[in-house]
């Protein structure tokens, strides 16, 4: 007896070994190792976030360059979560198998060349280089959150995941506040778009230079199995559907509102002059970067998920409410989109969450999924939502607020219907696994 409870004991930890394998952060080192990736990862997403949101102030100067109408430029310009939905998967994937220092450094060229095609005066370049950008993004977007999720405790999951968005949406805010003043003294876009994509092969050298080599955690010899495999227990698990779902509903009103039609809306339904509707529509990404790290550090606090993402997104039907349809001259005209972008930054929680309900070990392939779910949103509504203005404007490209406000309705019905997902959501966070334990 003495003997046999002796060998259990000695036995018990050999069939834990896989597992901590498995678990170990995928960045390994010390401490300032792990900060160092996360940091440059970051500045990856950030460069992403000025590709993504540059296109929004420079709407009609795209428009004469390309030759061709602004709503026509709206559809290439949707063209960028094309690439970055479908890309997302593979990014995921690649990510648990090769991790962040042999796809990352690719990716930012990826991105720089697609700024390159997106300079030319033709409109067929612009549209392959959008979804080249979009393709590169989805890297830099999966693998600054793979970092941070997997070099750091679990318990600062969603504050970490949070601060990387921040990094993002000061990109999403710089392509507005910063570019937008350029553009108003006279820089062309095909300018700018050089510079940019030079600038993407410059981030694609800083990551290969600072990004350290990848710990191979996943079984090699099965490489169709071991692809596949991580795909079918994320996809077969009913909450990463509602993860992405309602990221998708949280994202839309940023994606595809504000960073495309925002500056146009001002101009076009409430007479704001270009510079000061540039400056007023870059305070929802700037609510993001406040937004998005302070929901995650009350979330990973409080220990739940749930109630903020339920509370945020309330606020955020509320903006979106006041915004389309509220009088104008009551609040302080910077509020409201500081406070929606503040509200949408709880579009980044179940990002935790679907790490959290999934094996640790797909922890990459996870994210790519809730990207793909998230951004097919924005891929298939940005040309639906440009098509509505398009014919409630009987096609005279004269666009007025009511206009707007029955194209973009919509979004309120998407945002409570995210809300009531949520409610359908297992709470994952720290204080329902330890009542569980």
């Amino acid at each position: 007896m003495g003997q046999r409870t002796g060998l259990s004991i000695v036995n018990r930890p050999i069939p834990q070994k896989p597992l901590q394998v498995e678990e170990e952060p995928a960045v390994h080192g010390n401490t300032r190792t792990a900060a160092i990736a996360w940091l440059v990862a970051a500045f990856c997403y950030f460069y992403q976030y000025v590709l993504r949101s540059s296109p929004s102030v420079m709407m009609p100067q795209l428009s004469d360059a390309l030759g061709i109408s602004a709503l026509a430029v709206a559809s290439i310009v949707g063209l960028f979560y094309y690439g970055y939905a479908i890309f997302s998967l593979v990014a995921g994937a690649a990510l648990d198998r090769l991790g962040p220092r042999k796809t990352l450094p690719i990716a930012a060229g990826v991105m720089g060349a697609g700024a390159l095609l997106f300079a030319s005066s033709s409109s067929d370049a612009a549209s392959v280089g959008r979804i080249l950008q979009g393709i590169g993004g989805a890297f830099a977007a999966v693998g600054a959150i793979y970092i941070a999720s997997n070099s750091f405790p679990p318990s600062q999951a969603a504050t970490l995941i949070g601060a990387t968005q921040m990094f993002g949406m000061a990109g999403g805010a710089a392509g507005q506040f910063a570019v937008g003043p350029l553009i108003g003294r006279g820089v062309s876009p095909d300018r700018f778009w050089t510079v940019v994509g030079i600038t993407g092969f410059a981030v694609g050298a800083l990551l290969l230079v600072f990004l350290p080599p990848h710990r191979k955690t996943l079984d090699s010899r099965d490489w169709l199995k071991a692809t596949t495999k991580p795909f079918y227990v994320v996809f077969k698990n009913p909450q990463s559907i509602l993860c992405g779902l309602i990221a998708g509903l949280l994202f839309i009103p940023t994606t595809i509102f504000d960073m495309i039609w925002g500056v146009r809306y001002l101009q076009d339904a409430h007479g704001v002059e270009y510079a000061a509707a540039v400056m007023r529509s870059a305070t929802v990404p700037f609510g993001w970067i406040i937004g998005c790290p302070l929901l995650g550090f009350i979330s990973d606090r409080i220990g739940r998920r749930k109630p903020v993402i339920i509370g945020a997104a309330t606020l955020l039907l509320a903006c979106l409410t006041w915004i389309l349809f509220g009088p104008k001259g009551i609040l302080p005209i910077y509020s409201l989109g500081l406070l929606l972008g503040t509200a949408s930054g709880a579009a980044m929680l179940p990002y935790t969450i679907i790490k959290e309900a999934n094996p640790p070990q797909y922890g990459g392939t996870a994210t790519g999924v809730i990207n793909f779910l998230n951004f097919t949103f924005s891929a298939l509504l940005g040309p639906v939502f440009a098509l509505i203005l398009h014919n409630v404007s009987g096609g005279t490209g004269t666009l007025e607020l009511a206009h707007y406000q029955t194209a973009f309705a919509p979004l309120l019905l998407g945002v409570a219907v995210a809300i009531a997902l949520t409610a359908l959501l297992k709470e994952t966070g720290p204080a329902a696994r330890n009542m569980i334990s």
